[in-house]
């Protein structure tokens, strides 16, 4: 292949060329005496001894590669051919890109305003144009010659309704004709190249030329996947995997190395999770059981209503686990307004029995104060006055905080809800026994930790979550914990009606949208408008949106994709609230905000007000998406819908029908049909099945980063593995993994594995593990 490297030349020259092609060309390129002997590496070797200084600091900057490992982990994104060109038409404006096309024309002209020339070159793939623009080098119409291909990558750009790449990097094909009819032409012409993720710094071909060399200084290597199981399954071992995803000779190489690597993946995921399992489960935990006439007896003995019959399945379950003298670690996870909330306070209440605390963790002082408020309400006052439920958030008057420190070390506060002011060194326990954690994506691994870590011993731990979670994230993430699953809804819900309201399509709707919910404010309901942003703002800057969501979906909004067309400014409480106060059918309503910026007191006065009826309509943020419970508000209006994560619109859509007052939620979009952030609010319309929506979450998602900084502040993300489409292999692997696992404990007779687990799993992946 030839490099798209230049003639030495004077200042300008070099200015020019380093304008041209950040990328550095002798990345990649074997060094003068590489420390490591060919055929003599490891997996843990550094690629620095392999490839040099030079290259492996554009590895690290651009990829973190430091090993061998790494490098070979870095695997093609796609393969293409030397005689199959891309489709220009479906490029991505605005994306860097790496294609294979074909040189068409090359010209040259003076620039009007400055003196020096522009080479304009024009690549086909046979049926669209895509134009490469280089200034003052001239030498690359030597190169750049009509009917010549290659690979080419750069930035694309609409220059005057056409498509271009400026300053773009390429490497050419050799010249070997492709219609002689050879057979050696046939197969130069069909073999598959590999396209690697890369950079602005290191193209595609230069981590090809890398990868090879590191391949070719790698030795015997070990398999973590156990002989009779890669037997079993037809698979071919670790070291040729590698050579076949690198080097493939033809497309059933990749595809047969793909299929092992990517079952390797999940074994070896599955396997630390389920190391991680086995040792929760030798820590000591003190047995929480109820006792005759206690609290929990003379709870369920009070109630005025009888349990779904999943609350008493997950309720059983949980009994099981805080009778055992390890700790339980248990994700409940429920659809919105299932009753989870009642399964952990009956769980707490069997804690207390045996003399122990519960803390519950919630995300927000809105959600942590409603839940002082519900839970005192639903024990009714003598179990109330005898448990003393208090509050620990970071707002509290000092008296008050006071108060409450000297409940908890003292023993009196059998239960305690807070925020992560819980989590601070001054806040100690008398006898931590269970850890509750409220919507458990709220929180990073080390919060829920520092919790964890107050109690004498090991506490048991409950995680809750109103978001569902696919069976495959559930065994892919979750893994290590016990699962519960509550469907069924409490009687007498009279279910919510759901409707996207396009204003895309239809701007003159946007009246009945108000007629709508005034009609319900004269029935005596009331209702929710939720924004995206405090104050103005326009869909491309995010300073103004919602500061108390700690999920990130609002950021997720597609900014072009989901709202498309011109800038707008987003819906704001600021502004909404005006417009609202003066819109004369909600003329006799009584209208107020509720959002982040507010203090704990002036929320929590808000929503004590909104529950009482003294408010009829809240204009608010996601601050209200967890938790808050009205069971006379009916109506959920959320503007700029396609701002929010599917997740999210459903757990909105769940404040609403929560009694007997049938529910309506509207969801107001400006985005045009076919792009994701519509695709998000029709899939909310289209169902109440939280299980069905999650699954199409994740498909929309593609789960992207699902192991990642944002779920583990640590783990790595999947690399060929693929929660949506490989559920079955996630489960297949984890059943080998069992098994190896039940034989050896320890792993002593597994080197290959035990090493590839070190490997995965760095210092924050195990303290992930440890933690979660």
């Amino acid at each position: 292949m030839n490099a798209a490297a230049g003639p030495s030349g004077g200042r300008a020259s070099r200015a020019a060329a380093a304008l041209a092609a950040p990328i550095d060309p002798d990345i990649g390129k074997v060094p003068p005496s590489p420390a490591v002997p060919r055929g003599s590496a490891t997996l843990d070797s550094k690629v620095a001894a392999i490839l040099g200084g030079r290259t492996a600091g554009a590895l690290q900057k651009a990829f973190g590669i430091s090993t061998v490992a790494d490098m070979l982990a870095h695997y093609p994104r796609r393969y293409a051919r030397r005689g199959e060109l891309t489709a220009l038409d479906e490029l991505p404006k605005g994306e860097t890109v790496t294609i294979v096309a074909e040189v068409r024309s090359v010209s040259e002209r003076s620039m009007k305003a400055r003196r020096g020339s522009i080479l304009e070159v024009s690549i086909s793939d046979g049926h669209g144009i895509l134009s490469l623009t280089f200034f003052n080098q001239s030498w690359r119409a030597n190169q750049l010659r009509p009917g010549v291909r290659g690979i080419f990558a750069g930035k694309v750009s609409d220059y005057r309704g056409a498509l271009q790449l400026a300053h773009p990097d390429y490497e050419l094909f050799d010249d070997l004709t492709l219609d002689t009819g050879s057979a050696s032409a046939k197969k130069w012409a069909e073999m598959p190249i590999p396209i690697y993720p890369a950079s602005a710094s290191m193209a595609s071909w230069q981590v090809q030329k890398s990868v090879e060399l590191v391949l070719d200084a790698l030795g015997a290597v070990g398999d973590p996947v156990p002989v009779d199981v890669r037997t079993e399954r037809g698979l071919v071992d670790f070291r040729e995997a590698l050579e076949l995803v690198h080097r493939p000779q033809r497309d059933s190489d990749w595809k047969r190395a793909r299929e092992a690597l990517r079952y390797q993946e999940a074994f070896v995921l599955q396997m630390a999770l389920l190391e991680q399992r086995q040792a929760a489960h030798a820590l000591k935990a003190v047995p929480r059981v109820p006792k005759p006439g206690g609290y929990l007896e003379r709870f369920d003995r009070a109630l005025a209503f009888t349990l779904t019959g999943d609350q008493q399945l997950v309720g059983s379950e949980i009994s099981t686990d805080l009778a055992r003298g390890e700790p339980m670690n248990r994700l409940v996870q429920g659809e919105v307004g299932s009753g989870k909330t009642l399964v952990a306070l009956r769980a707490m209440l069997a804690v207390a029995d045996s003399g122990g605390q519960a803390a519950l963790l919630a995300p927000t002082e809105v959600l942590a104060s409603q839940h002082l408020r519900s839970i005192v309400r639903t024990l009714g006052p003598d179990l109330a006055a005898e448990l003393v439920p208090t509050l620990h958030t970071g707002q509290l008057p000092v008296a008050a905080r006071r108060k409450a420190l000297l409940r908890m070390v003292s023993g009196q506060a059998k239960i305690v809800i807070g925020t992560h002011a819980l989590l601070s060194d001054n806040v100690q326990f008398y006898d931590l026994g269970l850890v509750v954690v409220d919507e458990q994506h709220r929180f990073g691994v080390e919060q829920r930790e520092a919790l964890r870590k107050k109690g004498a011993q090991p506490p048991h731990v409950l995680v809750l979550t109103a978001t569902p979670i696919p069976r495959t994230v559930a065994m892919t993430v979750f893994g290590d914990l016990d699962i519960s699953t509550i469907s069924e809804l409490p009687a007498g819900r009279q279910g919510i009606s759901s409707f996207v309201v396009p204003l895309a399509e239809k701007p003159g709707w946007v009246g009945r949208i108000w007629e709508r919910t005034a009609e319900e404010l004269a029935l005596g309901r009331q209702a929710f408008v939720v924004c995206p942003a405090i104050e103005p703002t326009v869909a491309e800057n995010a300073d103004a949106l919602e500061d108390d969501s700690l999920e990130d979906d609002t950021e997720e909004a597609d900014g072009p994709e989901g709202g498309a067309g011109p800038k707008r400014p987003l819906a704001s409480v600021s502004t909404v609230l005006l417009e609202l106060r003066a819109n004369p059918l909600l003329a006799r309503a009584r209208i107020e905000p509720l959002h982040g910026r507010m203090t704990a007191d002036e929320k929590d006065q808000t929503m004590q007000a909104f529950a009482a009826g003294e408010i009829d309509l809240l204009v608010a943020t996601t601050v209200i998406e967890v938790g808050v419970d009205v069971p006379n508000a009916s109506t959920m209006v959320v503007l700029d819908a396609e701002r929010f994560g599917v997740s999210q619109l459903h757990q909105l859509r769940g404040r609403v029908g929560r009694g007997s007052v049938p529910g309506l939620c509207l969801l107001v979009t400006n985005a045009p049909l076919e792009t994701l952030g519509r695709e998000r609010v029709d899939a909310v319309a289209s169902t109440i099945d939280g299980f069905e929506l999650a699954q199409i979450d994740l498909e929309l998602r593609r789960e992207g980063n699902v192991l990642g900084s944002n779920q583990s502040g640590g783990r790595s993300s999947l690399r060929l593995l693929r929660v949506v489409s490989d559920g079955d292999l996630i489960g297949e692997a984890r059943q080998a993994a069992a098994e190896v696992l039940a034989s050896d404990a320890t792993l002593a007779g597994h080197p290959e594995l035990r090493a590839a687990l070190t490997r995965r799993l760095d210092e924050n992946d195990r303290a992930f593990l440890a933690k979660s």
